[in-house]
């Protein structure tokens, strides 16, 4: 996997063997000497991961300078890897509490750096793809102003569901008691659990289960695919745990577990997730803005026309029958004009309930604009739609409508246009005009009824 790498190290012989390092894997480096200059080169290059030293004179240091780089909505989101000689408990938490994703003791073991670098990058591709279908939901203008809200920031520090996959009774009290203060924690096989975990713990030294089949089923499983995983593996392992990285654990804590440190991995890792669930989130309600009117929850004419071609372009080709009935609403002008728009749009949402449950699950019932709303009947000829177009008719003027405020019912009624697909040769275009030619027909007929309008060919 090809990637821009940051390197900040102050000492030009760590620089370039660490790029020498990471230029054999093909990654592109980029360097820096001091902690300020490196948080402004990643906030100008955007680089996919950062190796950071501790220890810079003049300025900054690299706990600093990952806190700033924590703190930047444009960088937040880059994997930070600390590197330090300092191998002592104080400071490996110091790092991971200033936000960054790993702490590795120089001198620096190649395969241990490697596997880090990989693991790190995997996840920096998802995130990268989700905030790019992000970025083009904005530019397109299908996500609202109030999804916009950086979700890293706003899932900091809540709440969230533990799942222990252990069998050492010691180490799961360990983990409860380190773990039990903020979030629910839940042990496989004990515990019922209070919903679908934000982190898992798997122990890569039980006895009774292979802690590397549990991390490869996980990954595979729809349900657990995205969800992350601390491995909990022997300090001087260093083989077991680059295995269980390659697997798809996100992280790694040594035993016999620091409570601290447990902790501040965790948070690292569900906060992680919150934000790749929040950029998911914002990406499937930017589909469903793209494709659904908003005031009735029906779909849009966009929807409309990218369903209704294949289907009709199928029956060119000899395939079943299409019929669409065009809807209006009678005088919903003068229904406007005299309840206001308030009434109106509570009409309009009772029509789309309506119009939902009078056709079948697998029509597409569409609002074109205005009052005008637009159904595809797939594998439905003229006739058999003219009766569904009628049966609307009926439930639409059978029972007034009610409106929250107004003091009586409404009565309203719709005339309809039917349309079906009955030349080889007949486009989406001139479908649809078909069906326009007979709403029309039923509103100077007098309105509240059904047409239906064959081809000059058919008739």
């Amino acid at each position: 996997m090809s990637a821009r790498i940051l390197v900040v190290d102050d000492l030009e012989a760590n620089r370039r063997l660490l790029e020498a390092k990471l230029g054999a894997d093909y990654y592109e480096v980029l360097t820096a000497q001091r902690g300020e200059e490196g948080v402004q080169l990643a906030k100008r290059e955007k680089p996919d991961l950062i190796l950071m030293d501790v220890m810079m004179p003049g300025g900054i240091d690299g706990y600093e300078a990952c806190r700033r780089l924590k703190a930047m909505p444009e960088t937040r989101h880059i994997p930070v890897i600390i590197l330090t000689t300092l191998d002592d408990r104080d400071n490996k938490l110091r790092g991971l509490q200033a936000g960054a994703e790993e702490f590795l003791t120089k001198p620096i073991d190649d395969v241990q750096l490697m596997a880090r670098v990989k693991s790190l990058l995997s996840l920096k591709v998802v995130i990268d793809e989700l905030r790019a279908r992000e970025a083009n939901g904005k530019r397109l203008g299908v996500i609202d102003e109030d999804l916009r809200n950086d979700p890293l920031e706003q899932h900091r520090l809540v709440a969230g569901n533990v799942l222990v996959v252990d069998d050492n009774l010691t180490q799961i009290k360990s983990i409860k008691a380190a773990l039990g203060v903020e979030h629910r924690v839940t042990v496989m096989g004990q515990d019922e659990a209070e919903g679908p975990p934000d982190l898992c713990v798997v122990s890569m030294t039980a006895r009774s289960f292979d802690g590397f089949r549990v991390i490869a089923r996980m990954r595979s499983g729809e349900a657990t695919r995205h969800l992350p995983i601390l491995a909990v593996v022997e300090p001087d392992d260093k083989q077991r745990a680059n295995r269980a990285l390659e697997l798809g654990a996100h992280d790694i804590i040594g035993r016999p577990i620091d409570e601290e440190e447990l902790v501040a991995r965790a948070r690292t890792l569900m906060r992680r997730k919150r934000y790749m669930d929040a950029l998911r989130h914002r990406l499937d309600q930017s589909l469903e803005l793209a494709i659904t009117d908003q005031l009735t929850g029906l779909y849009n004419r966009r929807f409309l026309m990218g369903q209704l071609t294949p289907l009709a372009q199928r029956a060119q080709c000899g395939g079943e029958a299409v019929s669409i009935m065009v809807v209006d609403i009678d005088h919903f002008k003068r229904l406007n004009d005299t309840y206001g728009h308030d009434v109106g749009d509570a009409v309009l949402r009772d029509f789309a309930v309506r119009l939902g449950t009078n056709t079948r699950p697998s029509d597409f019932a569409c609002r074109m604009g205005g009052e005008e709303f637009v159904v595809i009947m797939p594998r439905t000829t003229g006739d058999i739609g003219c009766l569904a177009a009628e049966r609307l008719r009926r439930s639409v003027c059978g029972s007034p409508f009610v409106a929250p405020g107004l003091g009586h019912p409404i009565e309203v009624t719709v005339s309809i246009g039917v349309a079906a697909s009955e030349e080889s040769d007949e486009s989406v275009d001139a479908l649809l005009k078909r069906a326009d030619e007979a709403l029309y027909e039923a509103k100077n007929a007098g309105r509240n009824r059904v047409i239906g309008k064959t081809s000059p060919r058919a008739a």
